[in-house]
């Protein structure tokens, strides 16, 4: 039955789903086709709109171009800080742990999720290299679901440190939607108790649910030992003067010095106040720490930048399509934002508006497979609701971060760099996290109620 299920939702997946940047298009003519018929506006005002106006806006197709600048970079900087040899050896001796298939899932789950809470481009990386680690000491596991158990935990990413939205929205002075300012510090988003509560349920019990799909010894497919293969450690020659500043020890501790003393002093003048700038600081001069050498880690971080290809090409289209949705007729003021927003706001009330948010959120994810990307479309519609109906701005947010984190289970423009490292496919993986979404669903779900009934 089981089977049946999970491959029935293989095959939809890989006969339907198209390369995310085909969904950004489709979802571009599927809002300027709305826009037409919602505001009743031209079509000539509406690709104005969708160009940014000829740059006198900040909405429209350049308009998050500082946005998509930092979320490359916490791609690229987690994933350089995963690569260093450092952090390979820690993941090394924690793949000690799992001495058998039972505890190579538990381990694999439990530690990918808080690397993935911590900052999720170095979640990504790091649980692909623990789970290959895993597989070279654990033979009878099986490596689909092993590698499924790693990306598992990038489920909660958007409810931790590196999550775009909370950081965006708890940004210095706030952030700007439609001209009105809308702020929601940390502890009202990620530090929140039912943000918190909800990570740690699915912490210790997704480990468990990973483990309760484990197929019998007959279905187990094990791990073609040439995936196994260590990779050959690059040898640097230091001949120039060149070579000599670029392997500089005194170099390398300036720039630790430098980048370490502003990150002290930045909390305390500032307190525990996160945003997208200072956790991508922190994770440079990390990597930079744990590469122990500058030359090493500009070679990680341009091993690492392919990843970000995606991001670059996608974003400006997620700026215009929020450019479309806030255009206003300039007759009647409305905009396809300002409709949907309404029809929010006279379907739901304060407790079930989070939930319809999030699940709003899980299938717009389908076409936006991006947080930052994600918050440009729907924020210009959720936000305002959630001002007229007195929500707080941090539950309303946290609503849309969920929703966003949680389909990228059967979304798997996220997973290519994990598969990319385990040498397998997204249909190796994707019947597995069918079943981690419906119980990742089901937690968001009761805690969202919770958030609105109790706090």
């Amino acid at each position: 039955m089981f089977k049946r299920f999970t491959n029935g939702c293989v095959r939809v997946v890989n006969r339907w789903l198209p390369d995310p940047f085909l969904f950004a298009v489709i979802l571009t003519a599927v809002v300027f086709i709305g826009a037409m018929i919602g505001t009743q506006q031209g079509p000539l005002e509406l690709v104005w709109a969708w160009g940014g106006q000829g740059g006198d806006s900040s909405d429209g197709f350049w308009g998050l171009l500082s946005f998509s600048m930092q979320m490359a970079l916490v791609l690229v900087l987690g994933s350089a800080m995963a690569s260093a040899k450092a952090c390979k050896r820690a993941l090394a001796a924690i793949a000690t742990l799992a001495r058998d298939k039972k505890s190579a899932i538990l381990v694999t789950t439990f530690v990918s999720t808080i690397c993935c809470w911590l900052n999720w481009g170095f979640g990504l990386i790091a649980g692909a290299l623990l789970a290959k680690e895993v597989a070279r000491r654990v033979k009878d596991v099986d490596y689909p679901l092993l590698i499924a158990s790693a990306y598992s935990g990038f489920v909660i990413w958007h409810a931790g440190l590196s999550g775009s939205i909370p950081l965006q929205i708890g940004a210095q002075g706030g952030t700007d939607i439609l001209g009105v300012n809308y702020y929601a510090g940390t502890m009202d988003t990620i530090f929140h108790p039912v943000n918190l509560g909800m990570v740690i349920v699915i912490l210790l019990l997704m480990p468990l649910v990973n483990y309760a799909m484990h197929p019998d010894a007959a279905h187990t497919i094990a791990v073609d030992p040439a995936l196994l293969a260590e990779e050959e450690e690059k040898l640097y020659k230091i001949e120039t003067p060149a070579d000599k500043m670029e392997h500089s020890r005194i170099l390398w501790v300036i720039t630790l010095v430098l980048g370490f003393a502003y990150i002290v002093y930045y909390f305390v003048q500032k307190g525990f106040n996160l945003d997208l700038n200072i956790v991508n600081m922190i994770f440079l001069f990390l990597g930079i720490l744990l590469h122990g050498d500058l030359r090493k880690y500009v070679d990680a971080i341009a091993d690492a930048a392919s990843g970000a290809a995606g991001i670059l090409l996608q974003f400006p289209f997620y700026a215009g399509i929020m450019g479309l949705m806030v255009a206003q007729n300039p007759e009647t003021s409305v905009s396809l934002a300002g409709i949907i927003a309404n029809f929010f706001t006279n379907i739901s009330n304060d407790i079930t508006f989070p939930v319809l948010t999030f699940l709003s959120a899980g299938l717009i994810n389908f076409f936006v497979p991006s947080g930052g990307g994600q918050w440009a479309v729907q924020a210009p519609i959720v936000m305002p609701a959630a001002t007229e109906m007195g929500i707080e701005y941090g539950r309303a947010a946290m609503a849309i971060a969920w929703g966003d984190q949680w389909t990228n289970m059967i979304q798997p423009f996220w997973a290519l760099p994990a598969l990319g490292i385990a040498g397998l496919s997204a249909r190796n993986i994707m019947g597995y996290l069918v079943i981690v979404t419906i119980f990742t669903g089901l937690v968001a779900c009761g805690g969202f109620l919770i958030w609105g009934a109790f706090f």
